[in-house]
């Protein structure tokens, strides 16, 4: 449920700063699971092994769900790069 939460309040915030969704959708995008048109449900999702890790390496927990402020500033950041 966290993770819906953190889904919904991005999903707001894009709407409000287009800039600011192209850059989430960036970041979507580096995320996926690759061969994601393979498998169920065919939607460019990130593996959930990826997304532990990640939480795991930033954060020291792997079941962590980062605040919405740290996911921004990591899309903008990724926004800013070649």
């Amino acid at each position: 449920m966290p993770w819906i939460r953190l889904v919904f309040a991005l999903t707001l915030r894009a709407l409000v700063n287009p800039a600011l969704a192209v850059d989430l959708l960036r970041v979507a995008w580096r995320f996926r699971l690759r061969g994601w048109w393979h498998r169920f449900p065919f939607l460019p999702l990130p593996s959930l092994r990826y997304v532990r890790w990640r939480m795991y390496t930033a954060y020291g927990d792997e079941a962590f769900v980062p605040p919405v402020h740290d996911v921004i500033a990591y899309a903008r950041w990724t926004g800013r790069q070649p």
